[in-house]
């Protein structure tokens, strides 16, 4: 028990000093320089497994406000809507920033949907299992009247996942001792569906089958490395 007292508090004492450490370390190098350049229209294939492009849904559509504020943080994003011969439909949403230091920041999903009139009626931490390894991910549910969409998204800062927390912050600070920069990205599946533990299981279904489909050196930039 003391020992996770002060785990937590030694936790606490860096997340507090990570500003004014910021400002002494001034990181300049930029891990997004030293890496393939990333093409996420590319990097995601349009068919896959069960799954191919719907070319006849239209992207939900964020207000200008938010828009803008996305820009400022990212350099690439990708929405597109797969579906499968079950007649499934998962909607991805993927966004990379070359800059993930403590001026830039990840915009959480909640915070965009809250942003568009969603009202978040879940907001749990759940492991995902694949064959990859277990990504720590975030489920919300976001209704707006009759429309209940469940999501299930997870965040990379370099090449590690990390939770959308202090975690993520503390991820940053540790590049930012070394005097790297990371960059970061996030990724979004959700599908429209009002049996929530149905929807959550065909996303599962989904990312592992992106996850099968795509090249290896694609895969650690989605979900980094797992060893250590």
């Amino acid at each position: 028990m003391k020992k996770t007292v002060v785990a937590s508090m030694v936790m606490c004492l860096l997340m507090v000093s990570s500003a004014g450490l910021s400002k002494i370390v001034a990181p300049t190098n930029k891990m997004a320089d030293r890496r393939d350049k990333l093409q996420l229209d590319t990097m995601i294939p349009a068919t896959f497994a069960d799954w191919r492009v719907d070319d006849t849904i239209v992207p939900l559509q964020v207000d200008p406000d938010t828009q803008a504020r996305l820009d400022r943080i990212y350099n690439q994003t990708l929405s597109r809507t797969y579906v499968n011969r079950n007649g499934d439909r998962v909607m991805l949403s993927m966004a990379y920033g070359g800059d993930q230091g403590d001026s830039m920041g990840v915009h959480r999903p909640e915070v965009c949907y809250a942003s568009q009139g969603f009202e978040i009626k879940q907001d749990q931490f759940v492991s995902l299992d694949t064959s990859y390894g277990v990504l720590p991910v975030k489920r919300l549910l976001a209704v707006s009247g009759n429309r209940s969409e469940p999501i299930t998204y997870w965040i990379t800062i370099g090449d590690k996942m990390t939770r959308p927390d202090f975690q993520q912050r503390l991820q940053r600070l540790r590049y930012g001792l070394e005097g790297t920069v990371p960059d970061g990205m996030l990724v979004r599946v959700s599908t429209i569906d009002t049996d929530v533990n149905r929807a959550y299981g065909v996303q599962a279904q989904f990312v592992q089958a992106l996850l099968d489909n795509i090249k290896s050196k694609d895969r650690t930039r989605l979900i980094g490395t797992f060893n250590g």
